[in-house]
């Protein structure tokens, strides 16, 4: 979620205003089309959301066949993915977990999604190693972060200066910053890609939005959303 949190704590009801905006619904579209574009087919697959929060993405999978597991550290998050799959009819399971310390045995997965987890987390380095650990030989892990260099990066830095407690701990990357931590765990990136260029408001969204995928053709550089696809050995 590229969102504009104004809190420390995101919860579901923050994620729900998100979605409800021209620029959240908008944005959040252009985000999974990038990321189950570098996915691939996941039918089948067993797949761990970790960071999962109201577990949207990871509905998303399942509907598309995976066998998903979703992890967050914030149980109210848990509750309310667990009462979207229900009301949804969709399969998935939903545990409270934190991704520096996935509770789950070595090779378990065969990809393993984070979007917008490791801006947020104290130890991206352990966060990256821990999904390694679970990915099965083959197995892909795919991240989606918020990137440096974009006007929304600048916004949220300002918003950070001025008290917004959330923006003021978090970390944006640049797709350097991606590979480093992909290939300190051990795993061969394949490919990183961006979205979203657009500056955050409703109207840059409904009017550079249908555009944002041929913007993408031309590199990372600018985007608000990074996304990496990486692979296990």
């Amino acid at each position: 979620m590229s969102g504009e949190p104004q809190a420390s704590r995101i919860g579901p009801a923050l994620y729900r205003a998100w979605r409800a905006s021209a620029r959240g619904r908008i944005t959040e579209e252009i985000e999974q089309r990038l990321l189950l574009g570098l996915l691939g087919k996941v039918a089948g697959r067993a797949v761990l959301d970790a960071g999962c929060g109201d577990g949207t993405f990871a509905l998303e999978l399942a509907r598309l066949g995976a066998t998903v597991t979703g992890t967050d550290a914030d149980a109210e998050m848990i509750a309310a993915a667990r009462d979207a799959a229900t009301t949804a009819g969709l399969t998935a399971r939903f545990e409270v977990g934190k991704i520096e310390s996935l509770p789950f045995p070595d090779r378990s997965f065969d990809a393993v999604v984070a979007v917008t987890v490791l801006c947020l987390v104290p130890d991206a380095s352990r966060a990256v190693a821990e999904m390694a650990r679970v990915l099965r030989p083959g197995g892909v892990l795919l991240v989606g972060e918020l990137g440096r260099w974009s006007l929304w990066a600048g916004w949220r830095r300002l918003k950070g200066l001025f008290g917004a407690e959330l923006w003021r701990h978090s970390r944006f990357f640049a797709p350097a910053d991606l590979r480093a931590l992909a290939r300190a765990a051990g795993l061969g990136v394949e490919r990183i890609a961006g979205a979203v260029y657009y500056p955050p408001a409703d109207w840059a969204a409904r009017l550079i939005g249908p555009w944002d995928e041929r913007l993408s053709a031309l590199g990372a550089p600018g985007a608000a959303f990074l996304a990496m696809k990486a692979v296990k050995d």
